[in-house]
């Protein structure tokens, strides 16, 4: 036992090792790009985890993407879509539009490309605010010779201006890359299209929810995102608390045969709805950004049932306990959210899509509506978006969660 605890400690130590999240409190982000961008999914994947992660961090999250957008179309931009959010980060993409989606890809639209780049970085250094420029998006080019693309290396180029500008990069493509390499193993095994998985739309450009969960992974892990959430480990036979990082734990006591425990946890792990996780066949988001972990020694050879709050969470044998379990997404009902922090990241999903629903809205009335409406609008969703942050900021807080280890064969007692 003693082995597997000082291995458990090394790891959690481990964490402490690495650099703090990017995104600090009283920071405000803006994401700048193409449609890519502007669809949104990415955005909002980034604004869900570090809300959940770090809730303790007041942070303030726009979307500045346009459809069709250039870097030069971005930098035009500035003024208009970003400066007047007062933003302390920016998260710059783009490079497909840049060549044309590959018809223009020559060397006067790598310079404007690169000159564009150049300035953005310019103009976020003026302003005291910090600028992460990604590469572009993979396309739906086979990843096996993708690697030497015009667009890779005309992107390789602005990540380094961007790093010689006093800039940092984020290498989306390549990250993706490797997405697409695991999508492609998978579909050499399958029959029949209906099986096959792409990141794309039809157009090999454009992301689907899986490409745009991939670049979100890459960016997080970019902004040097923690994949442990929080971890306990316990010892039965006492029982005591060996380790706990991340949380407290409070209040534990054999139930039965089993333990009971109140877990306080600092952050909670991301999800994204009851079905998201099947992509994290390709995107491994429960190894890589949402590791909540929960070891139990001591316990007698069998199977367990584990509940939070009154929640099941599955049954796990008294082995896969010892090793140590990631409850994050764990449900005994594939048609309802497992723990109750996964239920909050279900609730906070739905705020954060209404929230971006109400900034679409105000974009689409100031830039097509005439008279003034859109204008007219604006005060009115200006003070539903800060009503709508408020409850994200609710949806998403760390509770107490009681949990409960029994025998499976063990019925609960009666109260």
């Amino acid at each position: 036992m003693g082995i597997v605890i000082a291995a458990w400690l090394a790891l959690a130590a481990g964490e402490d090792l690495r650099p703090d999240f990017a995104l600090r409190d009283g920071d405000t982000v803006v994401f700048v790009g193409d449609s890519i961008t502007a669809a949104r999914t990415y955005g909002k994947i980034v604004e869900n985890y570090t809300l959940l992660r770090f809730p303790g961090r007041k942070m303030r999250f726009v979307n500045a993407g346009w459809g069709g957008d250039t870097a030069a179309g971005g930098l035009a931009r500035l003024d208009r879509d970003v400066w007047p959010h007062q933003p302390t980060v920016l998260i710059v993409a783009y490079g497909t539009n840049d060549i044309g989606w590959g018809v223009l890809a020559d060397e006067p639209h790598r310079a404007r490309y690169l000159a564009a780049v150049r300035s953005i970085v310019a103009a976020c250094k003026k302003r005291g605010a910090r600028v992460y420029l990604c590469s572009a998006a993979v396309t739906a080019a086979d990843p096996a010779t993708s690697e030497d693309s015009f667009l890779q290396k005309m992107c390789d180029a602005g990540m380094e201006l961007a790093r010689a500008g006093g800039g940092q990069s984020i290498d989306v493509q390549r990250s993706m890359r490797e997405v697409q390499k695991r999508v492609a193993a998978h579909n050499a095994k399958v029959k029949g299209d209906k099986d096959r998985a792409t990141l794309h739309a039809a157009d090999g450009v454009h992301l689907n929810d899986l490409g745009q969960l991939a670049m979100a992974s890459a960016i997080l892990k970019g902004l040097n995102a923690p994949a442990l959430v929080s971890s306990v480990h316990l010892d039965a036979r006492e029982p005591r608390v060996a380790s706990a990082e991340g949380c407290t734990v409070t209040d534990l006591a054999r139930d039965g045969s089993g333990l009971a425990f109140t877990r306080q946890d600092e952050g909670l792990p991301f999800n994204n709805g009851l079905f998201y996780p099947l992509h994290y066949r390709f995107v491994p988001v429960h190894d890589e950004l949402a590791r909540y972990t929960l070891g139990v020694q001591g316990l007698p050879e069998g199977k367990y049932t584990l509940t939070a709050d009154g929640r099941p969470l599955g049954t796990y044998t008294s082995e896969a306990l010892s090793r140590g379990v990631n409850l994050a997404f764990a449900t005994a009902d594939a048609w309802q959210p497992g723990g109750p922090w996964d239920a909050q990241a279900t609730v906070l999903k739905s705020l954060t899509d209404a929230r971006h629903e109400l900034a679409i809205a105000g974009l689409m009335g100031r830039t097509f509506l005439p008279g003034g409406v859109g204008q007219e609008l604006a005060p009115g969703a200006k003070r539903t978006d800060e009503e709508l942050v408020a409850l994200q900021r609710l949806a998403a807080k760390p509770r107490p969660y009681r949990f409960v280890i029994r025998p499976a064969e063990e019925q609960p007692p009666k109260p």
